[in-house]
């Protein structure tokens, strides 16, 4: 079952993010989830599996310029998490479908996401999902 989460669940959000998203607490996250769930410009849908959360989607509105694309806003999918006992079957492809619905719904003709360089499992899912390679990025920093 999916459903868009609520602040209520911030909490089942922010422990299946930090599963994606390692160096954070889930303190943090389920904070930041929280104050997601109050804006109209975010959407996070959670699956579950009789009562357990066993993935969900994170995606918002980006005004700022996404590498590929030709209209603003665009729908950004920012993470897609899924259980391991419950890959393979589809889940993600429901989840970022719920998203890119969303999105479509706020008025978007795009929709973007991205993943790290040696991620070749998120790449792959991509590509399997129907999106299009836009750019390969490697980012610097130096302090001053």
């Amino acid at each position: 079952m999916l459903k868009q989460a609520t602040v209520e669940e911030a909490q089942q959000v922010a422990l299946l993010a930090q599963k994606l998203w390692h160096n954070n607490e889930v303190s943090d996250l389920q904070a930041e989830m929280a104050q997601l769930l109050h804006k109209k410009d975010a959407f996070i849908v959670l699956a579950y599996a009789a009562e357990q959360a066993i993935g969900f989607a994170q995606c918002q509105l980006r005004y700022d310029y996404v590498q590929g694309t030709e209209t603003s806003p665009v729908g950004y999918l920012e993470g897609v998490y899924v259980e391991k006992g419950a890959r393979l079957q589809g889940l993600a492809k429901k989840l970022i479908a719920a998203c890119e619905e969303w999105a479509r719904q706020q008025g978007c003709t795009e929709f973007a996401s991205d993943c790290e360089l040696d991620n070749q499992d998120s790449l792959n899912m991509h590509l399997q999902l129907g999106f299009s390679e836009a750019n390969r990025v490697i980012c610097f920093t130096k302090k001053l």
